[in-house]
């Protein structure tokens, strides 16, 4: 029986490696993400989905470790009076 922390953060993972590998249906079915284009420049849909993918796919494996909640807790818990 595996920790729904661990079912969840592998979830997001697949997730993640799933748009990066099929980014270009996705754009397909999204059609162009303006900031992004305007930002990135031209195929800066591509990029954005390409850099979406690859920190859901790290979060997700950050989550299943915890290595993410003692990040934010570390990172950000002061401001919430926790550091």
């Amino acid at each position: 029986f595996l920790p729904m922390r661990i079912v969840t953060g592998l979830l997001i993972s697949v997730i993640g490696f799933l748009l990066v590998v099929y980014r270009e249906r996705v754009k397909g079915q999204v059609g162009d993400i303006g900031f992004a284009e305007r930002y990135l420049g031209s195929g800066g849909t591509y990029t954005f989905l390409l850099i979406l993918g690859v920190l859901t796919f790290f979060g997700g494996i950050m989550w299943a470790t915890g290595t993410l909640q003692a990040w934010v807790f570390e990172n950000l818990g002061r401001f919430f009076g926790y550091g």
